[in-house]
């Protein structure tokens, strides 16, 4: 974890400058950051903003949280998803049906934040470009938002987007693959503030019966591309149960789960019967992230 991540202030949020004009510490970093110190990874939890519904998308995150999530992921829906599996996709059509605007996205971080757990945004580019990158890193901090994550853009094209997020204290989070080269991985690391996000598995997003063989290997490799002191490095893809949680959780800084969330929403008869699958769920991750398997 870097330096920037074990100082500040913990409870900014989200970053801003100090009187020496040095970045502050964000609630994304904080969360990571205790983690860190608990000797443990942070469990990271996605939920598309709208889903089922915008009122019942903050009751399910709400029990993300009530479970264990230190942080989450709000996702802000898009009609062309390339890098979701069916579970995903299946959540993000339910909330765009519901008329799910960006503006209840912001509603939904607002919630999330006030709830204690860090909240960033997950959005593909275009929505963003759309609404306009400066406009949209203000109205994220002023939500509490503490960083976004940008799974289809590249920092050689994300010149807008780093003065955007540096003008409003936004950590600002790449992915890197495991095909990605080591040069790859240090322009992605240097790019990064928060945690940069290793993508298991090659393919979209989706609880899978076991970890991908390929992640402990990346993780190693971008830490040693970006050295002692870059930013945490957090696995996504395919987590779908403790023992899963527990063997990423020994080698990443961070847990990332996300179609096992939709999956227990979509699967209930009724709204109160997926809140308490997924405040289940998350509490067997958690228990999965402390070092137990089960």
């Amino acid at each position: 974890m870097s330096a920037a991540q074990q100082t500040g202030g913990a409870h900014a949020a989200p970053g801003g400058r100090d009187e020496r004009g040095t970045m502050s510490q964000t609630t994304l970093q904080a969360a990571l950051a205790r983690a860190e110190a608990d000797g443990r990874a942070a469990l990271i939890g996605y939920l598309p903003a709208g889903f089922p519904d915008v009122e019942s998308s903050i009751r399910v995150i709400g029990a993300m949280v009530e479970g264990g999530c230190d942080v989450i992921e709000v996702g802000l829906p898009y009609s062309d998803p390339t890098m979701d599996g069916p579970t995903i996709q299946r959540a993000a059509d339910t909330a765009l049906s519901a008329g799910t605007t960006p503006a209840d996205v912001l509603r939904v971080v607002e919630a999330t934040a006030a709830t204690g757990a860090a909240a960033v945004v997950m959005t593909y580019w275009n929505p963003v470009e759309r609404y306009g990158p400066a406009r949209f890193c203000t109205d994220l901090a002023a939500a509490g938002g503490a960083g976004v994550i940008t799974p289809d853009l590249i920092p050689e094209e994300a010149d807008d987007w780093f003065a955007a997020t540096d003008a409003a204290g936004l950590d600002r989070i790449f992915l890197v693959a495991p095909s990605s080269s080591d040069e790859r991985l240090r322009l992605t690391a240097r790019a990064s503030r928060g945690f940069v996000y290793a993508a298991s598995l090659m393919g979209v997003t989706g609880t899978r019966a076991q970890v991908s063989g390929t992640a402990e290997k990346l993780v190693a490799r971008t830490r040693s591309a970006i050295g002692a002191d870059g930013p945490s490095v957090c696995v996504g893809l395919g987590i779908s149960n403790r023992a899963q949680a527990a063997e990423v959780a020994a080698y990443a800084d961070g847990v990332i789960a996300g179609a096992g969330f939709c999956q227990r929403v979509l699967d209930a008869p009724d709204l109160e019967t997926g809140i308490g699958a997924v405040r289940s769920f998350a509490e067997e991750l958690a228990l999965g992230v402390r070092g137990e398997r089960g």
